[in-house]
């Protein structure tokens, strides 16, 4: 018999850890001397109240949304990996050369090729930690990490020595040609009447981030692939009994996992930078694994979840310009959100299910 409820899992757990560090954060603004509630609505006017920060917001959400879709697919395997933020740093690697080296006529095509390889490099990457975990046991979490730091290594290099045009001074590679511009909201949505998305970054490849939401909901709960990660991460003894090969489950669910953080790059590298900068990540990957850990792993958890700390970076950057905030203290009010929902969640979810429980035993007694 469940604790609790499903969608007192889904809903309460997440709302109450959330304003718990809500609160935890206006007493640290009013340590500093600042007004909490201005703070707060400063936040909502930057971030949701002008097209402009909402656009930013997007922007956010969509790096959030494929790393969080990354870290649930390989959480279903009961495998944590860590190594979004390599992975995405490859796959930009591999949208740089998709869009240096072939001609594309038009920006969809050059889409369609981005996102293969993003997808591509972003799999290969993760394929190496998910070999060495199926076949010689390292441990998952150790070998990502690692990777990390290689692509970053690895990345600097290209930059630097391979794709830095000549005579430049900054690690970054040469300007995407023009028919590889993904378009922005503002081209999309703007008139000249109506002024919308204002230098805003957010593109197309906001709507990939919900087809893959989509796509990913379908492969883990209406497929017989999707039905063996979760029954290995449920049990591996019996998933081995019932004839699941740990080792392929491993694998395809790393290359998938891989494959969602790659797509990140469509995004940073070709729809908001046009060319390969060496830190386009900007922390995204890790900041997926808060958001799974938020969105409970599904699909509609992520995407919410991605909407709020998009919220808070975005509102995190008013309130850095605006205020006397530092802004070393606004990543603490993010690391508190991330550390209720994610690290903590248990402090919230053990007095619900006390109480749950007591509720259905009065109600039995009755």
């Amino acid at each position: 018999m469940e604790k609790m409820p499903k969608w007192a899992d889904a809903t309460l757990v997440p709302l109450i850890s959330l304003l718990l560090a809500a609160f935890l954060s206006a007493l640290v603004i009013l340590a500093i001397g600042e007004d909490p509630v201005a703070a707060f609505k400063l936040m909502v006017e930057g971030a949701l109240m002008r097209s402009s920060g909402w656009g930013y917001t997007l922007y956010y959400a969509t790096n959030f949304i494929f790393t969080g879709l990354a870290v649930a697919v390989a959480f279903h395997a009961r495998l944590f990996n860590i190594g979004g933020e390599g992975q995405a740093m490859i796959a930009g690697l591999g949208v740089a050369l998709c869009c240096l080296y072939i001609p594309w006529p038009h920006w969809s095509f050059a889409l369609l090729g981005s996102c293969f390889f993003a997808g591509l490099f972003g799999a290969a990457w993760a394929l190496i930690p998910a070999y060495l975990q199926a076949k010689r046991g390292s441990h998952i979490v150790i070998t990502t990490i690692m990777f990390n730091y290689i692509a970053f290594s690895v990345l600097g290099y290209m930059l630097v020595n391979v794709l830095r045009p000549a005579r430049a001074m900054d690690p970054a590679s040469a300007r995407f040609p023009a028919a590889t511009n993904l378009p922005t909201f503002e081209d999309m949505f703007s008139t000249a009447a109506a002024p919308l998305f204002r230098s805003a970054p957010v593109n197309v490849s906001f709507f990939v981030a919900l087809a893959a939401c989509v796509l990913v909901y379908l492969l883990i709960w209406r497929t017989r692939l999707g039905y063996e990660i979760r029954h290995f991460g449920f049990s591996e003894t019996a998933a081995n009994y019932a004839g699941t090969s740990g080792v392929r489950i491993t694998i395809v669910a790393m290359l998938i996992s891989g494959a969602l953080a790659g797509l990140m790059a469509v995004n940073t590298t070709q729809g908001e930078a046009e060319r390969l900068i060496l830190n386009s990540t900007e922390g995204a990957g890790f900041i997926g694994i808060a958001v799974a850990l938020m969105g409970r792993n599904h699909p509609v958890g992520v995407l919410l979840a991605a909407l709020l700390f998009g919220f808070l970076y975005q509102g995190g950057a008013e309130l850095a310009l605006w205020t006397n905030i530092p802004r070393e203290l606004i990543t603490v009010i993010q690391a508190l959100v991330i550390l209720f929902t994610g690290a903590l969640d248990n402090m919230v979810r053990a007095p619900l299910e006390r109480i749950f429980l007591s509720m259905r035993k009065n109600k039995g007694a009755l």
